[in-house]
């Protein structure tokens, strides 16, 4: 079982769109870290994402490009300030699922998966970036796997 969690790429500012869309580059990010995934042979089952539109339009993206076979959905729990500890409850026995979301929420969630407490962060999320999770050897408890970032596209 693999947990995909990803930060939806760079937004426009509150005071141009309210709604905070994904901007021209946030489009790129994500469609860069998705490609990427793909790339890998990244499967996903479900995709689930927060209730903003920018979180929404990321997951669009990415179920564009590893074809999850129905379509992403919003879900209860992902808000920026939210308790992971329910959402983290609900994944258990779901299989390659992608959560597509915010800081600080998943990087409280990462850091509660792998070490138990949800304020010990492990990984910063920048935007766009895609972190795997996997279950250790004893089959609870949760490891960093990979990261992608959108760092990847930039020219060297």
């Amino acid at each position: 079982m693999a947990l995909f969690l990803v930060r939806h790429g760079a937004c426009l500012p509150g005071e141009i769109d309210p709604e905070r869309r994904l901007s021209r580059e946030g489009i790129a990010q994500v469609e860069c870290v998705a490609a990427h995934a793909q790339d890998r042979g990244v499967l996903v089952e479900a995709i689930v994402h927060s209730p903003a539109l920018r979180a929404r339009q990321t997951s669009e993206i990415m179920a564009s490009h590893l074809k999850p076979g129905r379509d992403a959905m919003e879900a209860a729990g992902l808000d920026t300030l939210n308790d992971v500890q329910p959402f983290a409850r609900s994944i258990e026995g779901k299989r390659n699922l992608m959560v597509v979301g915010h800081r600080p929420f998943l990087e409280r969630l990462c850091a509660y998966l792998v070490t138990g407490s949800p304020d010990r962060v492990v990984v910063q999320f920048r935007v766009g970036t895609m972190v795997c999770l996997e279950k250790g050897l004893d089959g609870h408890s949760w490891v960093i796997s990979w990261t992608l970032t959108p760092d990847i596209c930039r020219p060297s």
